[in-house]
């Protein structure tokens, strides 16, 4: 693996970091004293599954009177929220 004193990395930066990434690290130094290793980071994204749209449709149902049952419990949250008896 390749060694560079920090100078030599700090002028050739963009190349280097270039290279890294197409499969050749590299070492930084400083006084002949490997201080880093620099490798490219695994794509993560890569690794996640494929998303499928769609997958769960059919699955679930809401009641038609949905809305109907929304006022209602945001009628119910707002009383316990000022201390009320909930009817």
């Amino acid at each position: 693996m390749r060694t560079y004193n920090i100078h030599d990395a700090k002028t050739h930066l963009s190349r280097l970091v270039e290279e890294a990434v197409n499969g050749k690290p590299f070492i930084i130094a400083k006084a002949g004293k490997p201080k880093v290793k620099v490798v490219p980071i695994a794509d993560e994204t890569a690794k996640l599954p494929k998303r499928r749209l769609g997958l769960m449709k059919g699955t679930m149902t809401l009641p038609d009177n949905f809305l109907e049952i929304d006022k209602q419990l945001d009628k119910a949250i707002e009383a316990l929220f000022y201390g009320e008896d909930v009817k």
